[in-house]
C-alpha cells in the first residue's frame, strides 16, 4: 500500500498577475520579476490528488510576493482542510503579532515563517530582536508552528541561538526548512559560492555534517526537520542516496521529528510525480511506522491545532 503524504512545503504562484502582483520583501529591494511558470491552487490540488497527498502547507513565496499573503489565504479558503497557509510577515513590525493573531482567527493560518534575505550579513535581529521575540511569544500562545529558513554560513551562530529560543518555548513546534544542515544548502547559496570562486564540498557519510550542526537539538524535542527537494538536489549532486540521511536523522532524533515537503513552486528540477516518488524512496530504510510518521503523521500532528 502506498503511504499517504502530507506536503509541508508547497509554494503557490498565481496565473493572475494583475490581482496578485510581485512585491519586494524590503523597501530597498527591487520588485521581483514574474516567474515563467505558475503553480495555482487548482494545479496543486490536482497533483496532490494524483499522488496521494492528503494535505499541504502553503508556504508564502516571499521572494515573489513579499509580505502580501493574499494568494495563499484565498487559496486556502477555496480548499478548506486541504491547504493550510504558512505566512511571512515582517517580524520587526510592531503590528505583526496582532495582525498574525487576526490571520489565525479569521484566515485559518497554520504557521509563521521567519526568513532572512541576506545570508552574507551576520545578523540575528530578524530572529531574536525584542520585536521578533514578541512574534515567537504570539506563536507559542496560539500554538501555531514557527518555521525558519537558515543559510549555510549562518548555521554556526544561528543553531545555538535557536536552541536557546526553543527551550524558552518548549511546547511550540519549530521547523527548520531544508533540515538546517549542510545538505540543506540552496541553489541560491550554491550560486553565491560559485560567483565568489568557492568550491562546494558537502560532508560525507556516516554523519553528513549532522554531527557538527543539528545534533545540538538531540535533547530539544520541539525542533523538527523538514526534508525537501532542496535536500534531494544536493544529495543527488553528491551521489548520496536520500534514504541514508533520513535513516541517520531518525536514528539521532527519533521518528517523530522529520517531515517532508515538495518545495514545488520554488525548486522545479523535478515534477510533482518525481518529488512524491523521491519522498517515498527516502523512507526506504525506515520501518513502516517510521515511514508513515515521516511522510504524513508528524506533519498532520504539528499542523492540527487550528483545524
Amino acid at each position: 500500500m502506498v503511504s499517504p503524504l502530507f506536503d509541508t512545503h508547497a509554494h503557490l504562484i498565481s496565473d493572475d498577475w494583475d490581482t496578485y502582483r510581485p512585491k519586494a520583501l524590503r523597501p530597498d529591494l527591487p520588485t521581483p520579476k514574474r516567474t515563467d511558470f505558475t503553480v495555482t491552487a487548482e494545479a496543486l490540488i490536482a497533483m496532490m490528488d494524483e499522488h496521494g497527498v492528503n494535505e499541504a502547507c502553503l508556504v508564502q513565496r516571499g521572494h515573489l510576493y513579499g509580505h502580501d499573503n493574499s494568494y495563499i489565504l484565498e487559496s486556502a479558503r477555496k480548499f478548506p482542510g486541504r491547504l493550510h497557509p504558512v505566512v511571512i510577515l515582517d517580524p520587526q513590525d510592531p503590528a505583526t503579532p496582532e495582525r498574525y493573531r487576526e490571520m489565525v482567527k479569521n484566515d485559518h493560518v497554520r504557521g509563521f515563517r521567519m526568513a532572512h534575505t541576506r545570508p552574507w550579513i551576520l545578523d540575528t535581529a530578524w530572529l531574536s530582536s525584542p520585536q521578533a521575540m514578541e512574534v515567537w511569544r504570539t506563536c507559542a500562545e496560539l500554538g501555531t508552528p514557527m518555521t525558519l529558513i537558515l543559510f549555510m554560513k549562518q548555521l554556526p551562530y544561528l543553531l545555538p541561538l535557536i536552541k536557546i529560543i526553543a527551550r524558552q518555548f518548549p511546547d511550540l513546534p519549530i521547523l527548520l526548512d531544508h533540515g538546517g544542515m549542510p545538505f540543506g544548502m540552496t541553489q541560491y547559496e550554491v550560486r553565491l559560492a560559485q560567483e565568489a570562486g568557492e568550491e562546494v564540498h558537502l560532508p560525507g557519510p556516516p554523519h553528513f555534517g549532522i554531527d557538527q550542526t543539528i545534533d545540538i537539538f538531540d535533547d530539544v524535542p520541539n525542533v523538527h526537520f523538514k526534508i525537501t527537494e532542496i535536500n534531494m538536489e544536493r544529495l543527488v549532486a553528491e551521489d548520496v542516496r536520500p534514504a541514508h540521511i533520513v535513516r541517520r536523522m531518525v536514528d539521532s532524533f527519533g521518528p517523530d521529528r522529520l517531515v517532508w515537503g515538495s518545495d514545488v513552486g520554488q525548486s522545479m528540477l523535478w515534477n510533482y510525480t518525481e518529488k512524491a516518488a523521491m519522498a517515498r524512496g527516502a523512507a526506504d530504510f525506515l520501518t513502516a511506522e517510521e515511514a508513515r510518521k515521516f511522510l504524513h503523521d508528524n506533519a498532520a500532528r504539528v499542523y492540527s491545532k487550528n483545524a
